[in-house]
């Protein structure tokens, strides 16, 4: 038997009792489609003391994290990313959706005090809130057809977050003239629809950030060139801050979180 799966077997037996209680999840459709949605990105490395725990002491310590994350589950959608191998200065990612930012704050509370949370390091925690497009009503018919192009089927392995701050003279143009740069802007991203997913937070008021835009993708090449496009418009020249940081990794389940890092 793999090392890896008996870790999940440990990891059921330890929790599946307990999980077989477990309260009816969030409507995860909901928070991740709706408006009004807080979306959280919480960036952590694992301390120096991690590495020296013997494998059995760490499948303990993960078994917590599949259980905070089900104690939570009634109010908020958590997702998580594998950084380490990707990043030089983080190893998880989590992003969570909640229709209140306290839950969000109670779920990560709970983490942090959780037997794996004392082994991990905030790097960075980004808010945001999805709301309506506010420039896509003023669209072509067609652009707006275009934009409902549906993505290729299949897992896409990628994610991608970048936060993004646009300068005081953006603010100060008129409704009208970002309009016609937003179009502009639309237009660049309507080749990679298909191999590449958007969503887009807005920030102001509850971070240093105007907007926190997240990716995912199975093509980076495509990824790649899209950014290229998008640094080629005119509404680009009004962008003070765009990545730093940029957060790459890869979309991964609770198990295989816990699989991975118990060896």
């Amino acid at each position: 038997m793999r090392f890896g799966s008996a870790v999940l077997i440990f990891v059921w037996l330890m929790v599946g009792p307990w999980l077989s209680d477990a309260r009816a999840a969030a409507d995860r459709e909901a928070l991740l489609t709706e408006p009004s949605v807080y979306g959280t990105f919480a960036v952590f490395a694992l301390d120096e003391g991690w590495a020296k725990q013997d494998p059995a002491m760490r499948i303990v310590r993960l078994t917590s994290l599949k259980g905070v994350v089900e104690q939570h589950r009634e109010h908020v959608t958590i997702d998580l990313y594998l950084l380490r191998g990707l990043s030089d200065h983080a190893d998880l990612l989590f992003r969570i959706h909640a229709a209140e930012l306290r839950q969000t704050q109670e779920f990560l509370l709970d983490l942090k005090s959780s037997q794996l949370g004392k082994h991990l390091k905030t790097v960075g925690i980004m808010h945001g809130l999805t709301k309506k497009p506010n420039y896509v009503p003023g669209f072509s018919d067609q652009m707006k057809t275009d934009l409902k192009t549906l993505s290729e089927p299949g897992q896409n392995p990628y994610a991608i977050v970048i936060p993004i701050k646009k300068s005081a003279e953006w603010w100060g143009l008129d409704q009208e003239k970002r309009a016609a740069m937003m179009q502009e802007h639309t237009a660049a991203t309507l080749p990679y629809l298909k191999t590449v997913k958007r969503k887009l937070y807005h920030a102001s008021g509850l971070d240093d950030l105007d907007f926190i835009t997240y990716f995912e993708t199975s093509k980076l090449e495509d990824f790649h060139r899209l950014v290229l496009s998008l640094e080629q418009v005119q509404e680009f020249q009004y962008t003070r801050r765009f990545g730093n940081p940029t957060i790459l990794g890869t979309v991964k389940s609770v198990d295989e979180i816990v699989e991975l890092l118990a060896q």
